[in-house]
């Protein structure tokens, strides 16, 4: 089932960079597996898509809001971290819910938003149209978050059967791909301002959404404000970013490590190959790379290029080869050691160490981050 389901694009940015060692994996239910414990979200989804749940004790409500709302939000509270809840909302005015409506006053919200707890009102969207005959239709185009239209239907039906609101001679639905349309056909010289606000009053075309801002922080379940939770996202992406890039400087020095040593190889390029070929095995070659002291005068200038505490000439002009850059060498086919040239390898160095250069910079400064 469901063979053509994809994850929207957006999707993808709750996943990005889960590989780069940004968040922490732990065991999966059996043990078998490793999971992340929180993923590397480039957004508040939590925000974003609303959450509701119930646990032992305890509950959450949180409704969803607009993604380029919450993502300004917290830009603008990266730039100035003083900026009060009035000011939030200025940029978050409230909740945002897919399916319309309107949401009544806003104490509710500034209520939820200021203690993590509140109740928001809701309220579909009605017009009144004029049909033949001197009647009118009232037509229903949003209806309030969580409310199932069937359910709102059928409740308006039971109203007219008992009685409880006269005045309508029809209620059928026509929603289709564009949008809901519930239409109620009113009776001759029924006043439809009155039933419209019967139906807000006696079904769900007027509700509530009870805010109840619960969320792990720090592993620990609190009710949080929204400041408190846009604070902790910016908290978070700091340190996905800062977790990040210390991987990718390790990953770019790793490789530098062994560009170190490929051009300790080239430069001493027949020395190298004489050794090989006189080893009788591949441990006992890696073994002799790694104990000779190999001249490094030619190459001293590609090693001042990256800043890894590693690469180090003894005093007398040498290097020793490590495990790793050993491995390298001896990988390589001859034809592409002998191939390989000091530019090349000089070329990708620079390269590297420019971004070395560049991730340093990141993690010294909070302002890159």
């Amino acid at each position: 089932r469901y063979t053509e389901c994809r994850l929207d694009k957006v999707a993808h940015s709750l996943l990005d960079d889960l590989d780069k060692e940004t968040v922490y994996f732990r065991d999966n239910y059996d043990g078998t597996l490793q999971e992340p414990s929180v993923l590397p979200a480039k957004f508040p989804n939590l925000l974003v898509n609303g959450s509701g749940g119930i646990a032992v004790g305890m509950a959450t409500n949180i409704p969803p809001h607009n993604l380029v709302e919450v993502i300004n939000a917290c830009i603008a509270l990266i730039d100035n971290p003083a900026m009060d809840l009035l000011q939030i909302m200025e940029i978050i005015p409230g909740p945002d819910f897919p399916t319309g409506a309107q949401i009544l006053g806003r104490a509710g919200i500034r209520q939820a938003y200021e203690t993590g707890r509140g109740s928001v009102i809701m309220r579909g969207v009605a017009r009144i149209e004029p049909m033949r005959n001197d009647r009118e239709q009232i037509i229903i185009s949003e209806i309030p978050y969580q409310v199932n239209k069937s359910t709102m239907i059928e409740k308006m039906a039971e109203l007219v059967r008992e009685k409880r609101v006269e005045g309508i001679s029809d209620i059928r639905d026509e929603s289709d791909r564009e949008g809901y349309r519930v239409v109620i056909e009113l009776k001759k010289d029924a006043n439809a301002d009155v039933i419209l606000n019967q139906l807000y009053r006696y079904t769900p075309l007027q509700t509530s959404f009870g805010c109840n801002m619960v969320a792990l922080n720090g592993g620990k379940p609190e009710q949080l404000p929204l400041l408190d939770m846009l604070r902790a996202f910016v908290s978070f992406r700091e340190e996905v970013v800062m977790r990040r890039t210390k991987y990718l400087l390790r990953k770019v020095r790793e490789r530098a490590h062994v560009l170190v040593g490929l051009a300790i190889a080239v430069a001493n390029i027949d020395e190298v190959i004489a050794l090989i070929r006189r080893a009788p095995d591949p441990q006992t070659a890696r073994e002799q790379l790694m104990e000779r002291r190999w001249p490094a005068r030619d190459v001293e200038s590609l090693i001042l290029l990256i800043d890894d505490p590693r690469h180090k000439i003894n005093d007398d002009g040498t290097y020793n080869l490590s495990e790793e850059q050993a491995r390298a060498i001896l990988e390589l086919r001859l034809q592409r050691l002998t191939a390989l040239g000091r530019d090349e390898i000089a070329d990708e160095l620079n390269k590297i160490g420019a971004e070395i250069k560049d991730y340093l910079d990141i993690l010294s400064s909070r302002l890159r981050i």
